[in-house]
């Protein structure tokens, strides 16, 4: 059986503090009733020494023990019968201790800033307003009173003071804004405590006679939860605060205390106004004054800083510190209107493979750093933004030609090198458009964004670092724009064909699979090579579409030739496989429903994919390897060709590799050229992979491929894509194996057109 779990120190002290204080109230005044009350007072006093942070704690313990020390000087006498005599040694104590109590409060609850600030402001203007009514209704007549002495008068008038100086501390207390901490709800609570029995004390003396006890009872309660405040483990104000608000709670506070003026002049004025004060009204008015002025020039200048930093923020990229697109373009309004000028947009191609491979915070710090090489290579008076993205922009100013050339050969240059991410070294392979800087001045800012925009993007189309702007490239972005509609169009139209190019076994010449190739008959301009329409297609998006419609063509005549000719008549069928399709969510699904819908094995479908569409990682190396896992086999295409075709070998499920077109070209030119095709055929032998060869042509090329062990080819000599393969010779059973006869070899018989 487990026990009750002890509650913590400041509840613990709150709980047996009100119950002292309400057993002090119980009490008739007597020895009793003041060691109480004394050992309460001392209980605060050692929670805040012990329990306090900070010097304001030692403030606030220095206060009630002042106060204590007040109500034992008011007690011996009055518990030896002898009442004591007014004012008293314990009026003294009790007023010497109101300064170091407001102190305290007001160190504890203040905001973060400058001590002149707007909370100070507003105590200021809540202490005049309340120190007018109470100058006017209290005070004044007690300091005008000639009957009494000066000191009982001074004394007499000392207790209101504070108590005005109390209120104006806790009003802005009980009107500040955003989250309170337990311990900001105790202190608050016991300062109104206290106004509660100081307004007694003062306004309502005969009730105080009467029902004394009470009212001291309620300066215990407040001791208790001062010194709670103190224990509790919560500072009194928030580590993260709002800003000096004038909300609306505030606001009508700050307004009621300026009425209170016209207020006090208005009784006044009913009841005849023979002793009104007018130097004191008029001085507190003045003062009041000053401070509205004050208070409403700070919050002025507060949100004209507000509105400078929005207005930054708006205009400025978080991450690199660069100007953003709108502040870039205003710039760029000013540079054409002071004279010749050169725009270069810029982007980075290989950054979202960054993304990919080591996550969002390596790319951005790459992003940081390319930031930094840009306004690092700029003269003064240039400018670099970031557009968006990967993009950048840099504006060069009063540059000659050759000025300019000098800028962009620079920046080009700082380019190509690899930047510092984290503890990578990335090479991000940059793309620069230009507008040339003669024609700045004649066409307009979005203009001339938009020809830089236009020659980054045919830099990127033809593979290359730099393009500068010419009308041709113009030309070439609408044709290339006409030529994606046509895409969509005939795609809904159906004027693509697939067609199909034997894989041959080099020992045999005969079939041994194919590869499904693309062709577009287009209605007007009649056969579009692929080399034109897939980048078009892979930029807009439609490649996605167009290779689904491929490979389920090319699966359902697979599956037709099988049940025309049988299981041996091919083993797979060959399918390009682009980078954006890869990408694609779900691909690998979509390959599944194709190969059941035709009824094909996943072991009957080869899928050539390019070494460029895997070398950023990410979905694409995830989806070859979710296909590999469900038995499609792997090509990897025009192999040597790429980054690191090695590399991947290690990284990525491969199970056949097709040797490039260009390395088979140079096998029969002598001076060693051959050396690369020799070296892949080792490479594959030795790591179990499949080698075959594209772009035959000859009988030379194909012999010397046999010699040199490969066993597989495709290209021209065996045969040229085309719609339909006679299959019905292939393979037969006392020919599968045989060896062709040296110097014999004979292209495969199909249509060549």
């Amino acid at each position: 059986m487990t026990g009750l779990r002890r509650p913590p120190r400041w509840l613990a002290w709150l709980l047996a503090g009100t119950a002292a204080a309400g057993g002090y109230a119980l009490l008739p005044y007597g020895w009793p009733a003041v060691l109480l009350s004394s050992l309460v007072s001392v209980g605060s006093v050692v929670l805040m020494l012990v329990y306090g942070r900070s010097a304001a704690w030692r403030i606030f313990a220095a206060g009630i023990a002042t106060w204590a020390a007040g109500d034992l000087v008011y007690a011996a006498p009055q518990l030896a019968g002898r009442p004591p005599p007014f004012p008293s040694l314990a009026d003294a104590f009790y007023l010497g201790a109101y300064p170091m109590l407001l102190v305290a409060l007001f160190r504890l609850t203040r905001r973060r800033g400058p001590v002149w600030s707007g909370n100070l402001i507003d105590s200021a203007i809540v202490a005049i307003s309340v120190g007018i009514a109470y100058w006017t209704f209290v005070i004044a007549p007690i300091v005008i009173d000639d009957s009494l002495p000066p000191l009982t008068r001074a004394v007499t008038a000392g207790y209101p003071t504070m108590g005005v100086l109390l209120c104006a501390l806790l009003v802005p207390m009980l009107l500040r804004h955003g989250p309170r901490t337990g311990s900001m709800w105790l202190l608050t609570a016991g300062g109104l405590i206290t106004l509660t029995c100081n307004v007694f004390y003062t306004l309502w003396p005969v009730s105080v006679a009467g029902g004394g006890t009470y009212v001291y009872a309620g300066y215990l309660l407040a001791y208790v939860c001062w010194a709670a405040a103190a224990a509790h483990p919560a500072s009194p104000t928030p580590a993260v605060e709002e800003g000096d608000s004038l909300g609306w709670s505030r606001l009508l506070a700050l307004t009621a205390s300026m009425l209170l003026v016209p207020a006090v002049l208005l009784v006044q004025g009913e009841r005849g106004g023979g002793q009104m004060s007018w130097l004191a009204v008029g001085i507190g008015s003045m003062a009041l004054f000053l401070l509205i002025i004050t208070r409403m020039s700070g919050y002025i200048a507060r949100v004209h800083s507000q509105a400078r930093r929005l207005h930054d923020l708006a205009m400025r990229d978080d991450l690199t510190g660069l100007p953003n697109r709108r502040a870039f373009e205003e710039e760029v309004a000013k540079g054409v209107a002071a004279g010749p000028c050169r725009l270069i947009m810029i982007d980075l191609a290989g950054f979202k493979h960054v993304n990919d491979r080591l996550g969002r915070t390596a790319g951005d710090q790459a992003l940081a750093a390319v930031a930094g090489v840009l306004r690092a290579s700029l003269r003064d008076g240039d400018a670099v933004a970031r557009m968006g993205a990967d993009e950048f922009a840099v504006l060069v100013l009063d540059a000659g030609e050759d000025d300019g050339d000098t800028v962009v050969s620079r920046l080009v240059d700082v380019l190509r090198r690899p930047v510092v991410s984290g503890e990578h070294e990335l090479l991000l392979n940059a793309r620069l458009g230009v507008a040339d800087s003669e024609e700045c001045g004649a066409v307009p800012v979005p203009e001339l964004v938009r020809r830089a925009d236009t020659a980054r993007y045919a830099a990127k189309a033809s593979g290359s670092q730099l393009m500068v702007y010419t009308p041709e490239l113009d030309e070439r972005a609408d044709a290339t724009a006409r030529l994606g509609a046509d895409l969509r169009h005939s795609l809904d139209d159906g004027d693509f064909r697939v067609v199909y190019q034997p894989i041959v076994d080099l020992a045999s010449g005969r079939i041994r699979a194919c590869e499904a190739l693309v062709r577009w008959h287009h209605p007007v301009r009649g056969l579009v090579s692929p080399a034109d329409f897939v980048p078009v297609a892979e930029d807009n998006g439609l490649i996605v579409e167009l290779g689904e419609f491929v490979m389920r063509t090319a699966c359902w005549k697979f599956a037709g030739w099988r049940r025309e000719y049988g299981p041996d008549a091919l083993g797979y069928i060959s399918v390009n496989v682009s980078a954006r399709q890869l990408s694609e969510p779900g691909f690998p699904e979509v390959v599944a429903g194709i190969l059941d819908e035709c009824g094909l094995t996943p072991g009957e479908l080869l899928v050539e994919v390019t070494e460029t569409a895997l070398f950023g990682g990410g979905l694409a190396v995830h989806a070859v390897e979710t296909l590999h896992r469900a038995g499609v086999r792997i090509a990897l295409d025009d192999f040597g060709t790429g980054h690191s075709s090695l590399g991947l070998l290690r990284t990525v499920p491969v199970d056949v590799l097709k040797v490039d077109k260009s390395f088979v070209d140079e096998i029969t030119e002598g001076g060693g050229r051959a050396v690369i095709v020799d070296a892949l055929i080792h490479v594959s032998k030795g790591l179990g992979l499949r080698a075959v060869a594209e772009g035959v042509e000859t009988a030379e090329q194909a012999e010397y491929l046999r010699e040199l062990g490969y066993e597989y080819a495709q290209g021209y000599f065996f045969g040229r894509p085309v719609p339909e393969l006679d299959l019905g010779g292939a393979v037969p059973d006392d020919q599968r194996g045989g060896q062709l006869d040296p110097g014999g070899l004979q292209p495969f018989a199909v249509d060549q057109a």
